[in-house]
């Protein structure tokens, strides 16, 4: 389950109050001090792909799409 869809289970709950508060205990995304989860793209919102040189933080795809725009040029 990823960080993103983990609460759409919460309209089924809201009813059964013990078994909400059981299912936020064991399913929510551990809190994460360092790793590959807090870099995320400024644009989109990716994890993977992250190009986080000259302080980009943009993911891959992000990036080629307004390089040209930024100032980098594609050799060849």
């Amino acid at each position: 389950m990823t960080t993103s869809n983990h609460k759409k289970v919460f309209k089924q709950l809201k009813v059964k109050q013990p078994k909400l508060e059981k299912y936020i205990k064991h399913n929510a995304p551990k809190k994460r001090s360092c790793g590959i989860s807090l870099k995320r793209c400024k644009r989109c919102g990716r994890i993977k792909g992250h190009v986080s040189k000259y302080g980009l933080d943009l993911c891959r795809q992000c990036f080629r799409d307004i390089a040209t725009k930024i100032g980098f040029k594609k050799y060849n």
